[in-house]
């Protein structure tokens, strides 16, 4: 049986990838941030250390903190960049490890449209989920020849935790730029992730947007 884990699981994405992989016949753990906190270094050795065998990380834990710029303090940046960006790296590292070793394994980050189309007051978010995009490419070249496989996902839109405090006014402004006229489903996130892991062994270094907005 294929094992996953998904990180960050705690929220609505997280129990959507973890409820599309196991109906797909994979075990999947998905520790909250109590049982696996990215940002910290031994919360990550202990927990992978324990986790055995993995052929599927979903590097998912994030978190937002929404302030333009000229105001954003130095906590405010840091704290987006520990988990969104600190956390995937130290999350990657440990598994690439034991991934290149067995020659066998698959890694993906959650990355955002906003890495590439950011909006006003989202510089520190932006920018640790545009690096997660160099992180993923470069693994890729890194890690691929020992058979191991690297991509990120840009979900989309979700109304889940993260976005339940956006205005409805917020909401129509994003809704505007789909061309489909509609936001995506945590559910079907889930499903592709699976399907890329499942049917797509061939696919490594990739960035799929999973929403209707044109890059």
């Amino acid at each position: 049986m294929q094992r996953a884990l998904i990180t960050g699981a705690e929220g609505g994405l997280g129990q959507a990838l973890a409820g599309a992989m196991g109906n797909a016949g994979m075990e999947a753990l998905a520790p909250g941030r109590k049982e696996l906190d990215v940002r910290d270094v031994d919360s990550v050795k202990n927990y992978f250390g324990e986790a055995g065998n993995i052929d599927l990380l979903v590097c998912n834990a994030g978190g937002i903190v929404d302030v333009p710029l000229s105001r954003m303090s130095e906590s405010e940046w840091d704290q987006v960049m520990e988990v969104n960006l600190r956390g995937a790296f130290l999350c990657a590292r440990e598994m690439s490890r034991s991934m290149m070793k067995r020659r066998s394994g698959h890694i993906v980050f959650i990355s955002s449209f906003s890495a590439l189309h950011p909006p006003v007051g989202q510089a520190n978010y932006a920018a640790a989920k545009s690096a997660l995009l160099g992180v993923m490419r470069s693994m890729a070249r890194e890690i691929g020849p020992r058979n191991v496989r690297v991509n990120a996902v840009l979900p989309g839109f979700l109304e889940t935790k993260m976005t339940v405090g956006l205005s409805e006014n917020a909401k129509n402004s994003i809704l505007d730029k789909h061309t489909l006229g509609s936001f995506n489903k945590p559910e079907i996130v889930g499903e592709f992730v699976t399907f890329l892991h499942k049917n797509m062994p061939h696919t490594s270094g990739q960035v799929f947007n999973l929403d209707s907005r044109v890059l």
